[in-house]
Protein backbone atom coordinates (compact mmCIF):
# COMPACT_ATOMS: atom_id res chain seq x y z
CA UNK A 1 0.00 0.00 0.00
CA UNK A 2 1.17 3.67 -1.19
CA UNK A 3 0.20 6.23 1.14
CA UNK A 4 1.09 9.70 -0.32
CA UNK A 5 -0.69 12.91 1.30
CA UNK A 6 -0.32 16.25 -0.12
CA UNK A 7 0.15 17.22 -4.03
CA UNK A 8 3.31 15.58 -6.11
CA UNK A 9 5.57 16.20 -9.06
CA UNK A 10 4.61 13.02 -11.45
CA UNK A 11 5.95 9.54 -10.19
CA UNK A 12 9.57 9.16 -12.43
CA UNK A 13 11.11 5.48 -10.70
CA UNK A 14 9.94 2.12 -10.95
CA UNK A 15 10.36 -0.66 -8.25
CA UNK A 16 13.62 -2.66 -9.18
CA UNK A 17 14.42 -6.46 -7.51
CA UNK A 18 18.19 -6.49 -6.01
CA UNK A 19 20.92 -7.15 -8.71
CA UNK A 20 24.26 -8.33 -8.87
CA UNK A 21 26.67 -5.91 -10.58
CA UNK A 22 29.39 -8.41 -11.58
CA UNK A 23 29.90 -6.96 -15.21
CA UNK A 24 27.61 -4.15 -15.58
CA UNK A 25 27.74 -0.88 -16.43
CA UNK A 26 26.98 1.95 -13.86
CA UNK A 27 26.78 5.39 -14.27
CA UNK A 28 26.68 7.62 -11.05
CA UNK A 29 25.04 10.74 -11.20
CA UNK A 30 27.18 13.57 -8.83
CA UNK A 31 30.87 13.19 -7.67
CA UNK A 32 30.16 16.13 -5.80
CA UNK A 33 32.94 18.71 -3.85
CA UNK A 34 32.16 16.32 -0.38
CA UNK A 35 32.75 13.37 -2.31
CA UNK A 36 29.22 11.93 -2.33
CA UNK A 37 29.37 9.84 -5.35
CA UNK A 38 32.75 8.36 -3.82
CA UNK A 39 31.69 6.01 -2.10
CA UNK A 40 28.93 4.01 -3.81
CA UNK A 41 31.17 3.84 -6.74
CA UNK A 42 34.17 2.05 -4.80
CA UNK A 43 31.53 -0.06 -3.42
CA UNK A 44 30.33 -0.64 -6.98
CA UNK A 45 33.57 -1.38 -8.48
CA UNK A 46 34.23 -3.87 -5.35
CA UNK A 47 31.40 -5.87 -7.01
CA UNK A 48 32.74 -6.08 -10.61
CA UNK A 49 30.86 -3.15 -11.93
CA UNK A 50 32.13 -0.60 -14.60
CA UNK A 51 31.74 2.68 -13.74
CA UNK A 52 30.93 6.05 -14.63
CA UNK A 53 31.33 9.14 -12.23
CA UNK A 54 29.51 12.48 -14.22
CA UNK A 55 29.51 15.52 -12.76
CA UNK A 56 28.69 19.07 -14.10
CA UNK A 57 31.35 20.66 -12.28
CA UNK A 58 34.51 20.92 -13.65
CA UNK A 59 37.78 19.07 -12.80
CA UNK A 60 39.48 22.14 -10.70
CA UNK A 61 36.42 21.83 -8.30
CA UNK A 62 36.44 18.47 -7.62
CA UNK A 63 40.24 17.59 -7.30
CA UNK A 64 39.66 16.27 -3.81
CA UNK A 65 36.79 13.71 -4.23
CA UNK A 66 38.54 12.33 -7.39
CA UNK A 67 41.52 12.04 -5.93
CA UNK A 68 39.70 9.47 -3.55
CA UNK A 69 39.10 7.15 -6.95
CA UNK A 70 42.71 7.64 -8.19
CA UNK A 71 43.06 3.84 -7.63
CA UNK A 72 40.30 2.96 -9.16
CA UNK A 73 40.48 5.28 -12.08
CA UNK A 74 44.21 3.97 -12.61
CA UNK A 75 43.09 -0.05 -12.50
CA UNK A 76 39.84 0.67 -15.31
CA UNK A 77 37.08 0.03 -12.92
CA UNK A 78 36.16 3.87 -12.89
CA UNK A 79 35.96 6.13 -15.11
CA UNK A 80 35.24 10.20 -14.38
CA UNK A 81 33.52 12.57 -16.53
CA UNK A 82 33.80 15.77 -15.32
CA UNK A 83 32.22 19.75 -16.14
CA UNK A 84 29.51 17.96 -18.00
CA UNK A 85 26.43 15.18 -18.37
CA UNK A 86 25.80 13.44 -21.25
CA UNK A 87 22.68 11.94 -22.54
CA UNK A 88 24.16 8.81 -23.77
CA UNK A 89 26.04 7.82 -20.27
CA UNK A 90 22.17 7.85 -18.64
CA UNK A 91 20.76 5.63 -22.04
CA UNK A 92 23.78 3.55 -22.84
CA UNK A 93 24.11 1.78 -19.32
CA UNK A 94 22.64 -0.76 -16.81
CA UNK A 95 21.80 1.67 -14.11
CA UNK A 96 21.76 5.02 -12.73
CA UNK A 97 22.69 5.71 -9.22
CA UNK A 98 21.58 9.53 -8.16
CA UNK A 99 22.52 11.53 -6.00
CA UNK A 100 19.44 12.19 -3.85
CA UNK A 101 20.08 16.04 -3.76
CA UNK A 102 19.93 15.91 -7.44
CA UNK A 103 17.23 18.89 -7.89
CA UNK A 104 13.47 18.23 -9.51
CA UNK A 105 14.70 14.49 -10.39
CA UNK A 106 10.77 14.00 -11.66
CA UNK A 107 12.24 16.90 -14.13
CA UNK A 108 15.70 16.31 -14.92
CA UNK A 109 16.29 15.87 -18.47
CA UNK A 110 19.10 13.00 -18.07
CA UNK A 111 16.81 11.09 -15.63
CA UNK A 112 14.29 11.58 -17.79
CA UNK A 113 16.02 10.15 -20.74
CA UNK A 114 16.95 7.09 -18.85
CA UNK A 115 13.49 6.54 -17.47
CA UNK A 116 12.69 6.58 -21.31
CA UNK A 117 15.43 3.95 -22.59
CA UNK A 118 14.46 1.58 -19.59
CA UNK A 119 17.01 1.47 -17.63
CA UNK A 120 16.27 1.65 -13.41
CA UNK A 121 17.51 4.47 -11.69
CA UNK A 122 18.42 4.05 -7.77
CA UNK A 123 20.45 5.66 -5.20
CA UNK A 124 23.15 4.95 -2.66
CA UNK A 125 20.65 4.66 0.23
CA UNK A 126 18.36 2.27 -1.69
CA UNK A 127 21.23 0.17 -2.24
CA UNK A 128 22.31 -0.22 1.03
CA UNK A 129 18.49 -1.08 2.38
CA UNK A 130 17.82 -3.31 -0.52
CA UNK A 131 20.59 -5.29 0.70
CA UNK A 132 19.84 -4.93 4.79
CA UNK A 133 20.49 -9.04 6.23
CA UNK A 134 17.25 -7.63 8.37
CA UNK A 135 15.35 -4.55 7.54
CA UNK A 136 13.29 -5.18 11.04
CA UNK A 137 16.18 -3.97 13.06
CA UNK A 138 16.21 -0.58 11.91
CA UNK A 139 15.15 2.52 13.74
CA UNK A 140 14.73 5.50 10.93
CA UNK A 141 14.75 9.54 12.37
CA UNK A 142 13.51 12.53 9.97
CA UNK A 143 12.04 15.65 11.12
CA UNK A 144 12.76 19.39 9.85
CA UNK A 145 14.93 19.88 12.89
CA UNK A 146 16.63 18.29 15.91
CA UNK A 147 16.88 14.96 13.62
CA UNK A 148 21.10 15.02 13.57
CA UNK A 149 20.94 15.19 17.38
CA UNK A 150 18.06 12.59 18.49
CA UNK A 151 19.69 10.04 16.16
CA UNK A 152 22.39 10.20 17.54
CA UNK A 153 21.22 10.06 20.89
CA UNK A 154 19.70 6.93 19.92
CA UNK A 155 22.75 5.38 19.26
CA UNK A 156 24.48 6.67 21.89
CA UNK A 157 22.11 4.76 24.16
CA UNK A 158 21.49 1.42 22.43
CA UNK A 159 25.63 0.62 22.17
CA UNK A 160 25.28 1.66 26.27
CA UNK A 161 23.10 -1.32 26.50
CA UNK A 162 24.08 -3.60 23.33
CA UNK A 163 24.11 -7.28 23.84
CA UNK A 164 26.94 -7.21 21.25
CA UNK A 165 25.03 -8.00 18.16
CA UNK A 166 26.40 -4.34 17.37
CA UNK A 167 24.95 -0.65 16.19
CA UNK A 168 25.58 0.97 12.80
CA UNK A 169 25.04 4.48 12.35
CA UNK A 170 24.20 5.64 8.85
CA UNK A 171 22.02 7.65 6.30
CA UNK A 172 22.18 11.71 5.99
CA UNK A 173 24.66 11.60 9.31
CA UNK A 174 27.29 9.48 8.31
CA UNK A 175 29.41 7.23 6.12
CA UNK A 176 27.71 4.72 3.98
CA UNK A 177 26.89 1.22 4.97
CA UNK A 178 27.26 -0.60 1.87
CA UNK A 179 30.79 -0.94 2.96
CA UNK A 180 29.82 -3.51 5.78
CA UNK A 181 27.42 -5.10 3.95
CA UNK A 182 28.30 -8.77 2.73
CA UNK A 183 30.34 -11.75 2.60
CA UNK A 184 34.02 -10.33 3.36
CA UNK A 185 32.82 -7.11 4.61
CA UNK A 186 35.06 -5.75 7.39
CA UNK A 187 32.73 -5.14 10.97
CA UNK A 188 29.98 -6.48 8.81
CA UNK A 189 26.17 -5.49 9.72
CA UNK A 190 24.64 -8.61 10.53
CA UNK A 191 20.89 -10.16 11.00
CA UNK A 192 21.21 -8.89 14.68
CA UNK A 193 22.91 -5.34 14.14
CA UNK A 194 20.55 -2.66 14.89
CA UNK A 195 20.75 0.15 11.77
CA UNK A 196 19.85 3.54 12.97
CA UNK A 197 19.09 5.82 10.15
CA UNK A 198 19.03 9.49 9.65
CA UNK A 199 17.07 9.92 6.09
CA UNK A 200 16.75 13.82 4.84
CA UNK A 201 13.55 14.13 2.99
CA UNK A 202 15.41 13.83 -0.36
CA UNK A 203 16.37 10.20 0.74
CA UNK A 204 13.12 9.59 1.74
CA UNK A 205 11.24 10.77 -1.90
CA UNK A 206 13.43 8.50 -3.75
CA UNK A 207 13.22 5.75 -1.03
CA UNK A 208 9.35 6.27 -1.39
CA UNK A 209 9.50 6.23 -5.15
CA UNK A 210 11.97 2.66 -5.26
CA UNK A 211 12.03 0.82 -1.98
CA UNK A 212 8.73 1.14 -0.80
CA UNK A 213 10.96 1.27 2.77
CA UNK A 214 10.07 2.06 6.87
CA UNK A 215 11.87 1.04 9.40
CA UNK A 216 10.69 -0.81 12.31
CA UNK A 217 10.97 1.76 14.63
CA UNK A 218 10.12 5.62 13.17
CA UNK A 219 10.45 8.88 14.42
CA UNK A 220 9.63 12.36 13.06
CA UNK A 221 11.01 14.64 15.75
CA UNK A 222 8.89 17.77 13.93
CA UNK A 223 7.87 19.59 10.24
CA UNK A 224 8.36 22.99 9.17
CA UNK A 225 8.86 24.87 6.26
CA UNK A 226 12.48 23.60 4.69
CA UNK A 227 14.32 22.57 1.39
CA UNK A 228 11.53 24.30 -0.69
CA UNK A 229 13.89 25.16 -3.82
CA UNK A 230 14.34 21.21 -4.26
CA UNK A 231 10.43 20.04 -3.47
CA UNK A 232 8.58 23.20 -4.94
CA UNK A 233 6.28 23.67 -2.02
CA UNK A 234 5.35 22.37 0.85
CA UNK A 235 3.15 19.84 0.42
CA UNK A 236 5.52 17.48 -1.56
CA UNK A 237 8.15 18.17 1.09
CA UNK A 238 5.98 16.89 3.81
CA UNK A 239 4.76 13.97 1.71
CA UNK A 240 8.10 13.09 1.40
CA UNK A 241 8.92 12.70 5.22
CA UNK A 242 5.83 10.47 5.31
CA UNK A 243 7.44 8.14 3.43
CA UNK A 244 9.42 7.00 6.73
CA UNK A 245 5.72 5.87 8.40
CA UNK A 246 4.27 4.39 4.93
CA UNK A 247 5.28 1.11 5.04
CA UNK A 248 5.91 0.11 8.32
CA UNK A 249 5.10 -2.99 10.06
CA UNK A 250 2.22 -3.45 12.18
CA UNK A 251 2.38 -3.31 16.36
CA UNK A 252 2.59 -7.10 16.18
CA UNK A 253 5.90 -7.27 14.52
CA UNK A 254 7.45 -3.95 16.33
CA UNK A 255 6.63 -1.63 14.18
CA UNK A 256 6.29 1.57 16.30
CA UNK A 257 5.69 5.16 15.42
CA UNK A 258 7.28 8.47 18.01
CA UNK A 259 5.80 11.09 16.68
CA UNK A 260 5.76 15.19 17.98
CA UNK A 261 3.30 17.26 19.09
CA UNK A 262 3.82 19.27 15.30
CA UNK A 263 3.27 15.72 13.16
CA UNK A 264 0.55 14.09 15.91
CA UNK A 265 -1.95 14.60 12.90
CA UNK A 266 0.44 12.15 10.92
CA UNK A 267 -0.66 9.26 13.57
CA UNK A 268 -3.93 7.67 11.44
CA UNK A 269 -1.04 7.99 8.60
CA UNK A 270 0.77 5.70 10.62
CA UNK A 271 -2.34 3.37 11.92
CA UNK A 272 -2.70 2.52 8.51
CA UNK A 273 -0.39 0.24 8.49
CA UNK A 274 -1.02 -1.50 12.37
CA UNK A 275 2.01 0.32 13.52
CA UNK A 276 2.05 1.17 17.32
CA UNK A 277 1.84 5.61 17.84
CA UNK A 278 3.72 7.13 20.40
CA UNK A 279 2.74 11.27 20.53
CA UNK A 280 5.41 12.69 22.56
CA UNK A 281 3.62 16.15 22.82
CA UNK A 282 6.62 17.45 22.74
CA UNK A 283 7.43 17.30 26.50
CA UNK A 284 11.20 17.37 27.60
CA UNK A 285 13.09 14.67 29.16
CA UNK A 286 13.15 14.86 33.25
CA UNK A 287 16.65 15.56 34.81
CA UNK A 288 19.44 17.41 33.62
CA UNK A 289 21.01 16.50 29.93
CA UNK A 290 24.33 17.57 29.32
CA UNK A 291 23.47 19.84 25.68
CA UNK A 292 21.85 23.19 26.30
CA UNK A 293 18.29 24.25 25.74
CA UNK A 294 14.45 22.87 26.27
CA UNK A 295 14.73 21.37 22.53
CA UNK A 296 17.54 19.06 23.19
CA UNK A 297 15.63 17.83 26.42
CA UNK A 298 12.59 17.34 23.57
CA UNK A 299 14.98 15.27 21.55
CA UNK A 300 16.00 13.30 24.35
CA UNK A 301 12.86 12.05 25.10
CA UNK A 302 12.13 11.21 21.52
CA UNK A 303 15.35 9.11 21.34
CA UNK A 304 14.45 7.54 24.84
CA UNK A 305 10.56 6.67 23.34
CA UNK A 306 12.32 5.20 19.93
CA UNK A 307 15.04 3.36 21.97
CA UNK A 308 12.20 1.90 24.61
CA UNK A 309 9.93 0.56 22.12
CA UNK A 310 12.76 -0.95 19.93
CA UNK A 311 14.67 -2.93 22.96
CA UNK A 312 11.75 -3.49 25.09
CA UNK A 313 13.89 -5.55 27.68
CA UNK A 314 15.67 -3.07 28.39
CA UNK A 315 15.96 -1.15 31.62
CA UNK A 316 14.21 1.91 30.58
CA UNK A 317 16.41 4.31 33.19
CA UNK A 318 19.75 2.44 31.70
CA UNK A 319 18.42 4.11 28.12
CA UNK A 320 17.73 7.94 29.96
CA UNK A 321 20.40 7.70 32.10
CA UNK A 322 22.99 7.36 28.67
CA UNK A 323 20.87 9.88 27.07
CA UNK A 324 21.12 12.45 29.23
CA UNK A 325 24.95 11.77 29.20
CA UNK A 326 25.06 12.40 25.39
CA UNK A 327 28.08 14.85 24.85
CA UNK A 328 26.35 16.45 21.19
CA UNK A 329 27.65 16.55 17.93
CA UNK A 330 30.40 18.70 16.06
CA UNK A 331 28.66 21.76 14.55
CA UNK A 332 25.26 21.58 16.60
CA UNK A 333 25.39 24.19 19.39
CA UNK A 334 29.58 23.05 20.07
CA UNK A 335 31.11 25.16 22.42
CA UNK A 336 33.94 26.51 20.71
CA UNK A 337 36.06 28.68 22.69
CA UNK A 338 35.86 30.89 25.78
CA UNK A 339 37.93 34.02 25.02
CA UNK A 340 37.18 36.85 27.69
CA UNK A 341 34.27 36.07 29.23
CA UNK A 342 32.82 35.56 25.47
CA UNK A 343 31.50 31.72 24.40
CA UNK A 344 31.36 31.49 21.03
CA UNK A 345 29.40 28.50 19.41
CA UNK A 346 29.29 26.96 16.41
CA UNK A 347 25.63 25.61 15.22
CA UNK A 348 26.62 25.48 11.33
CA UNK A 349 24.30 22.67 11.33
CA UNK A 350 21.59 24.92 11.55
CA UNK A 351 20.06 25.45 7.82
CA UNK A 352 16.56 27.03 8.93
CA UNK A 353 14.97 29.71 10.86
CA UNK A 354 13.04 27.76 12.90
CA UNK A 355 16.49 25.57 13.95
CA UNK A 356 18.33 29.05 14.53
CA UNK A 357 15.05 30.90 16.71
CA UNK A 358 15.58 27.09 18.90
CA UNK A 359 19.59 27.80 19.00
CA UNK A 360 18.85 31.12 20.63
CA UNK A 361 16.22 30.13 23.04
CA UNK A 362 18.88 27.51 24.20
CA UNK A 363 21.07 29.88 24.85
CA UNK A 364 19.25 32.95 26.31
CA UNK A 365 17.90 30.66 29.17
CA UNK A 366 15.15 31.89 29.08
CA UNK A 367 16.15 35.44 29.69
CA UNK A 368 16.39 38.52 26.87
CA UNK A 369 18.72 37.80 24.16
CA UNK A 370 20.02 41.16 24.38
CA UNK A 371 24.20 39.18 24.90
CA UNK A 372 23.75 36.95 22.24
CA UNK A 373 25.52 38.08 18.63
CA UNK A 374 24.04 36.48 15.96
CA UNK A 375 25.97 35.56 12.33
CA UNK A 376 23.32 34.24 9.58
CA UNK A 377 22.67 33.74 6.18
CA UNK A 378 23.69 31.72 3.44
CA UNK A 379 22.64 29.35 0.69
CA UNK A 380 18.92 30.76 -0.45
CA UNK A 381 16.39 27.83 -0.29
CA UNK A 382 13.38 30.22 -0.72
CA UNK A 383 12.65 29.93 3.10
CA UNK A 384 11.14 32.80 4.80
CA UNK A 385 14.22 34.38 6.80
CA UNK A 386 11.60 37.27 8.28
CA UNK A 387 11.95 36.02 11.94
CA UNK A 388 15.73 36.14 11.39
CA UNK A 389 15.87 39.88 10.74
CA UNK A 390 13.25 40.66 13.23
CA UNK A 391 15.14 39.18 15.84
CA UNK A 392 18.01 42.37 15.58
CA UNK A 393 16.36 44.85 17.74
CA UNK A 394 16.63 42.18 20.70
CA UNK A 395 20.00 40.91 19.64
CA UNK A 396 23.43 42.35 20.73
CA UNK A 397 24.28 42.53 16.78
CA UNK A 398 22.69 40.67 13.81
CA UNK A 399 25.56 39.70 11.34
CA UNK A 400 24.43 39.17 7.58
CA UNK A 401 26.20 36.51 5.16
CA UNK A 402 25.97 34.97 1.90
CA UNK A 403 23.28 35.36 -0.36
CA UNK A 404 20.67 35.83 1.67
CA UNK A 405 22.37 38.06 4.01
CA UNK A 406 20.93 41.34 2.08
CA UNK A 407 17.73 40.11 2.75
CA UNK A 408 17.77 39.30 6.14
CA UNK A 409 19.04 42.60 6.65
CA UNK A 410 16.54 43.92 4.93
CA UNK A 411 14.09 42.29 7.36
CA UNK A 412 15.52 43.80 10.06
CA UNK A 413 14.02 47.47 8.98
CA UNK A 414 16.78 49.39 10.68
CA UNK A 415 16.44 48.70 13.82
CA UNK A 416 19.13 47.18 16.10
CA UNK A 417 22.82 46.72 14.87
CA UNK A 418 23.01 45.09 11.82
CA UNK A 419 25.99 44.73 9.48
CA UNK A 420 26.10 42.56 6.44
CA UNK A 421 29.60 40.94 6.54
CA UNK A 422 29.04 38.99 3.39
CA UNK A 423 31.99 36.26 4.54
CA UNK A 424 32.49 34.41 7.58
CA UNK A 425 36.03 36.06 8.59
CA UNK A 426 34.43 39.83 8.11
CA UNK A 427 31.31 38.48 10.34
CA UNK A 428 33.45 36.77 13.26
CA UNK A 429 36.00 39.89 13.29
CA UNK A 430 32.43 41.99 13.73
CA UNK A 431 31.11 40.25 16.45
CA UNK A 432 34.51 39.71 18.12
CA UNK A 433 35.06 43.22 17.91
CA UNK A 434 31.93 44.26 19.90
CA UNK A 435 31.16 41.12 22.38
CA UNK A 436 31.56 41.71 26.29
CA UNK A 437 32.22 39.37 28.59
CA UNK A 438 29.10 37.10 29.27
CA UNK A 439 27.94 37.77 25.59
CA UNK A 440 27.73 34.89 23.00
CA UNK A 441 29.05 34.75 19.60
CA UNK A 442 26.85 32.55 17.63
CA UNK A 443 27.25 31.00 14.17
CA UNK A 444 23.41 30.03 13.45
CA UNK A 445 23.02 30.47 9.78
CA UNK A 446 19.28 29.74 9.13
CA UNK A 447 20.76 28.77 5.65
CA UNK A 448 22.25 26.02 4.11
CA UNK A 449 25.84 26.67 3.14
CA UNK A 450 26.09 26.00 -0.67
CA UNK A 451 27.68 29.16 -2.37
CA UNK A 452 30.15 29.27 -0.22
CA UNK A 453 30.99 25.98 1.04
CA UNK A 454 30.82 22.92 -0.07
CA UNK A 455 28.44 21.51 3.26
CA UNK A 456 28.02 22.89 6.88
CA UNK A 457 30.48 20.89 7.97
CA UNK A 458 33.45 23.30 6.18
CA UNK A 459 31.72 26.23 7.34
CA UNK A 460 31.60 25.26 10.67
CA UNK A 461 35.22 24.17 10.56
CA UNK A 462 36.63 27.43 9.21
CA UNK A 463 34.39 29.45 12.00
CA UNK A 464 36.34 27.13 14.86
CA UNK A 465 39.53 27.89 12.98
CA UNK A 466 38.57 32.10 12.82
CA UNK A 467 37.55 31.79 16.51
CA UNK A 468 40.77 29.75 17.32
CA UNK A 469 42.84 32.69 15.77
CA UNK A 470 41.24 35.38 18.07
Amino acid sequence: MQIFLGAAPRALLVVRSVMSFAGTRVTVMGLGRFGGGSGVARWLAGQGAKVLVTDTKPADQLKEPAEELGDLIAAGSVTLRLGEHRDEDFVKTDLVIANPAVPHPWDDRYLSAAKAAGVPINTEIGLMVERLPNPANTIGITGTVGKSTTTAMITHALMHTDDGAGVALGGNIGVSLLGRLGAGASDPITERTTVVLELSSFMLHWLGQVQKFSPRVAVVTNIGDNHLDWHEHFDHYQASKQHLLAHQPPAARGGVAVLGRSVASWAELARRTGAEVILTDDQPLAGTIALPGRHNAINAAQALAACAAYRRDADPAVLAEAIRGFPGLEHRLQLVRELRGVRYYNDSKCTTPEACLTAISALSEGADDGRIHLIAGGYDKHSDLTCIGELAPKLAGLYCIGATGPQIAAHAGGKGHVEVCEVLSRAVAAAAARAKAGDVVLLSPACASWGQYANYEFRGREFIALVSQL
